[in-house]
């Protein structure tokens, strides 16, 4: 994983703030594979209750998240129970590793 241990925390205490104690995250993506450079930070937030503006959450999450790694991209997916399923979820649930 291409994440240091301090960049996984901040991830995971910015989550918190914005989505609850109750949520999840994982890094799923090229950042997993330890041989490979560059690329974006792909999460997958998932939150137990409905997300009202499930599009506000994601760009807040994200932006704070790519300040705390020094202005990295990040793309943030949600899963959520009033949000529809697509593979791409089913992907990063799989593949991904939780923070």
């Amino acid at each position: 994983m291409r994440l240091t241990d301090t960049q996984a925390a901040a991830i995971r205490q910015l989550t918190a703030e914005l989505a609850g104690p109750s949520a999840s995250v994982r890094l799923f993506g090229s950042r997993l594979d330890d041989a490979a450079r560059g690329g974006d930070v792909d999460l997958f937030l998932e939150v137990p209750t409905p997300v009202d503006e499930p599009a506000l959450l994601a760009a807040r999450l994200a932006a704070r998240v790519s300040r705390a790694l020094d202005d990295r991209r990040v793309d943030v997916l949600i899963g959520a129970p009033n949000l529809a399923r697509l593979p791409i979820h089913e992907l990063a649930s799989k593949t991904g590793r939780r923070l």
